[in-house]
């Protein structure tokens, strides 16, 4: 069943403050948290002030900068104040995920400079379960995540890195904070948050592996659908979604996109890449609208804007459409969107060929 994220950072808080609150009789300023330069406090403080700055960015709308604000404790706060600082923090970002709606996107840098709900309880999620890794090894206190909360934030913010059998020690690798076996250290990393591109009257949203693992699965991705729902085509492409990402090969920008219409926030299909551009410089595209939102002009609007990105990528140079002969519909959609046919197989059953090169 698809969550917006409330309950993951909930869950995640609790978890660590019951950890660290068994060694709140040490001395936290003067241990140094696992591999940061921050002390055990410094990096308690870091992490509310992370939990509240992604609830200020989500109910302040921010759009282009960081909420400017920052959290002070008081003097004497002591390590158990600290914790129920976490702890509140931890609660406005939960009420925020909430309480905020589906379509909201708010600033943030890493990598295409916002974020929705679902990617803000993610990052929180990320920041409680890692730093509390850190603080838990310079206290020697025992510290093991549910695994379900590891995967939770995999699927969100880490859509490049291939799952293994046990999401926590991904999670460690995938932040240079461990090893897995067959896969090198990493010793650079950032997360992922989805890509959004808008355009006159659709907002589309990439699908991340939750998402389209959900989609592939019946449910709706998180998605509210205008008509009777994802239509199959939808379904199959979030399925090759899920695919590429337990195989590792998933890149993120050439998934799946779903197209949410702005006026009324109801998703009305898909478009994506079947996979990453060849060495060729090419890339194929797919789509499918609901039946209820056809004969609009979407399926071309949402097309012009994702085939104009992909050919402003670098070593991209044509985006191809294969196309049944019979669909006329589909083939009056690539030719507003200023495909030309490139090869007739009609001959033998096989689809026609558009291309729109760069």
């Amino acid at each position: 069943m698809w969550t917006e994220g409330g309950e993951q950072v909930e869950s995640a808080v609790a978890g660590a403050v019951a950890a660290l609150r068994t060694a709140v009789d040490r001395d936290w300023e003067g241990a140094r948290a696992a591999g940061l330069e921050w002390s055990v406090r410094d990096t308690a403080v870091h992490v509310a002030e992370c939990l509240v700055a992604y609830a200020g960015q989500l109910t302040g709308r921010a759009a282009d900068s960081y909420v400017p604000f920052e959290l002070v404790l008081e003097d004497g706060a002591g390590n158990d104040g600290t914790l129920r600082v976490v702890e509140a923090m931890g609660g406005l970002l939960t009420a925020a995920v909430r309480t905020t709606p589906r379509e909201v996107r708010a600033f943030h840098p890493y990598p295409f400079r916002s974020a929705n709900r679902d990617g803000f309880a993610a990052m929180g999620v990320a920041e409680v379960l890692l730093h509390t890794h850190d603080m838990a090894r310079a206290l020697d206190v025992a510290y093991t995540p549910p695994a379900d909360l590891c995967a939770y934030v995999l699927t969100r913010i880490f859509p490049h890195v291939r799952p293994a059998a046990d999401p926590w020690a991904t999670l460690l690798w995938a932040t240079g904070r461990g090893e897995l076996p067959g896969r090198a250290p990493v010793t650079a990393w950032k997360w992922c948050n989805n890509l959004v591109l808008d355009t006159e009257r659709l907002t589309l949203e990439g699908v991340t592996p939750a998402a389209a693992s959900d989609l592939a699965l019946g449910g709706d991705g998180g998605l509210d659908w205008a008509g009777d729902g994802p239509a199959d085509g939808t379904r199959v492409g979030a399925g090759l979604v899920a695919k590429a990402y337990e195989a590792g090969t998933h890149r993120p920008q050439w998934g799946t996109y779903a197209l949410v219409r702005r006026a009324d926030g109801l998703a009305v299909g898909a478009m994506g890449f079947h996979d990453a551009p060849d060495e060729d410089g090419r890339v194929e595209i797919g789509y499918d609208l609901v039946p209820a939102a056809r004969g609009h002009g979407y399926a071309t609007e949402a097309l012009r804007a994702l085939s104009a990105w992909a050919l402003e990528q670098p070593g991209v140079s044509r985006v191809l459409a294969l196309v049944e002969a019979e669909n006329l519909a589909s083939r009056a959609v690539v030719g507003r969107a200023g495909f030309r046919q490139v090869s007739d197989g009609s001959a033998d059953g096989q689809p026609l060929a558009f291309e729109l090169r760069r």
